[in-house]
C-alpha cells in the first residue's frame, strides 16, 4: 500500500493567491514612499546659497520618474492605479499623524512639541500638496501615453520630456495657487518667481537624470516580456 504523504493527510487541502511575476507592485511601493517622504522632508526649509528650498526637492522629482516608468512600461490604468494608491497612503498618513498629535502624551514622553512641529502638516499645505500631486502626475501619465499612441516606440525622451513638462506645471501651479498664502507668498511677483522657480528646477532635475530613466525603462521592458506591435 502507497504512503501517504505529510500534505495528503490534511484534512483540507490550502489554497493560495497566486501572485503574478512582475515588478509592478514594486514600482507601486516605491512610487508611494517617495511621495510619502517628500511631504514629511518637505517640512524642513533648506537654504543652497541663494537658493531657498524644502527638505524633499532631491526626491520629489523621483516620484515623476518612477511615474513615467509606470505610464511608459504598464500603461496609463496601471499609472492611474499606483498615483490612487499614493493619495490614499498619503491621507491616511496625514489623518494618523494628526491623530497621534492629539492623543494625551504619556508622562515620560518630552517630544510632544518638536512631533507637532513636524507631522502637524498645515491643512492647507496638505491640501495643495495633494491636488498639485494627482493633478500633476495623472497628466503626466495621461500625456506620455497620449503620445506614445500616437508616436509608437519612437523619440521616447520627447514624450518624458513633453509629459515631464506638462505635469511638472500643473504640480507646481496647483500647489502654489492653494499654499502661497500660508507660505507668505503675497505679492504677483513672489508668486511668478515661487512657481517658475519650482518648475524649472523639478523639470531640470527630471531631464538630468533622463539616462537613468532609460535605463530602467529598457530594463523592465526586457525583463517583464514587454512586446512590440
Amino acid at each position: 500500500m502507497a504512503k501517504l504523504s505529510f500534505m495528503d493527510s490534511l484534512p483540507h487541502q490550502t489554497r493560495f493567491i497566486p501572485v503574478q511575476q512582475s515588478y509592478y507592485p514594486v514600482f507601486v511601493a516605491l512610487f508611494v514612499a517617495v511621495f510619502l517622504i517628500s511631504n514629511i522632508t518637505a517640512t524642513k526649509g533648506v537654504a543652497l546659497g541663494p537658493l531657498i528650498t524644502d527638505g524633499a526637492f532631491f526626491l520629489f522629482p523621483l516620484a515623476y520618474v518612477l511615474g513615467d516608468v509606470l505610464s511608459e512600461c504598464y500603461g496609463f490604468k496601471a499609472a492611474r492605479r499606483a498615483i490612487f494608491t499614493g493619495f490614499g497612503a498619503m491621507f491616511l498618513a496625514v489623518v494618523s499623524f494628526y491623530t497621534a498629535i492629539y492623543l494625551p502624551a504619556a508622562d515620560f514622553y518630552e517630544g510632544q512639541a518638536a512631533f507637532s512641529d513636524t507631522l502637524g502638516l498645515v491643512p492647507q499645505i496638505v491640501a495643495a500638496s495633494l491636488a498639485g500631486y494627482v493633478a500633476g502626475q495623472l497628466l503626466n501619465a495621461w500625456f506620455l501615453v497620449w503620445i506614445k499612441q500616437r508616436t509608437g516606440e519612437k523619440i521616447l525622451w520627447a514624450r518624458l520630456i513633453g509629459s515631464t513638462v506638462i505635469g511638472e506645471f500643473a504640480d507646481t501651479l496647483i500647489f502654489c495657487l492653494i499654499a502661497a498664502p500660508v507660505i507668505g507668498v503675497s505679492s504677483g511677483g513672489d508668486f511668478l518667481n515661487y512657481v517658475v522657480v519650482g518648475f524649472f528646477w523639478k523639470t531640470l532635475v527630471e531631464v538630468m537624470i533622463l539616462p537613468i530613466t532609460y535605463t530602467v525603462i529598457g530594463w523592465v521592458k526586457k525583463t517583464e516580456n514587454y512586446e512590440v506591435l
